[in-house]
């Protein structure tokens, strides 16, 4: 398994309190839904355990190789497809296209996040329904001894730990710091440090954008995720073509 995917697991593969959401929304769509930036699996694999047959999308196909493995090794509907959603166009309109995990508020820009919709647009079938999570400004603090636990995995007689600690810019950005520790199974020790950054972005300014002309979408409600301990409360804002 590439670092990449380790990495990958150790920090969002336990993460579970969105996980009925994404289920509640799947039950009700008939035929293929799509996820975009699927990671390894943690929601594909759920919904497609579920019944759901599951085109699944990620821009690093290291992460998408364990998403096929695992799929495989389980007998799971799931199809693996290395893209950039920004320029998506895998020639065919889902019921449900679904995006955990802020993906949208991790594209870096207002154009990049303009783009995804635009083409996620398209491949809409009428009818069809987009659910986004995003996390509204002003987040949650991570501050307190339960936030401070690192996530922690062992892989092959490795242990990984990952501790985050949240910063919130001056223009209200996001950043999620991380120190990564690797021990091998000899006991020595690396370390890293990584960053991610989520644009800010609420709910309402999310609709304004899908309502757009360009774009076609109208609102069709919100669900909320709560918050559990070291990760945030998220806003699902479902977004429909007519």
């Amino acid at each position: 398994m590439s670092s990449a995917a380790i990495w990958h697991d150790v920090e969002c593969g336990g993460y579970a309190a969105d996980l009925p959401v994404w289920e509640r929304l799947a039950s009700a769509a008939d035929g293929p839904l799509l996820e975009l930036g699927c990671g390894t699996g943690r929601v594909a694999l759920r919904l497609a355990d579920r019944n759901n047959e599951v085109w699944a999308v990620d821009a690093d196909a290291s992460l998408l190789e364990a998403l096929q493995g695992r799929a495989a090794a389980q007998g799971l509907p799931v199809r693996a497809i290395c893209a950039d959603v920004r320029a998506l166009d895998l020639d065919r309109e889902f019921e449900l296209i679904v995006a955990p995990m802020q993906l949208l508020q991790m594209l870096g820009s207002a154009a990049a996040r303009h783009a995804t919709l635009e083409r996620v647009a398209d491949h809409l079938a009428p009818g069809g329904r987009l659910a986004v999570a995003i996390v509204e400004p002003p987040s949650p603090s991570l501050d307190g001894p339960a936030a401070a636990l690192p996530d922690v995995r062992e892989v092959d007689g490795w242990v990984y730990s990952s501790l985050p600690a949240v910063l919130v810019t001056a223009g209200g950005d996001l950043e999620i710091h991380r120190h990564r520790q690797a021990v091998s199974p000899a006991g020595s020790l690396s370390e890293e440090e990584h960053t991610d950054r989520l644009d800010a972005l609420n709910a309402d300014a999310l609709e304004a954008e899908a309502e757009a002309e360009a774009l076609g979408l109208r609102r069709a409600g919100r669900l909320e995720v709560p918050p559990t301990d070291g990760y945030f409360g998220s806003t699902v804002v479902i977004l429909e073509r007519p």
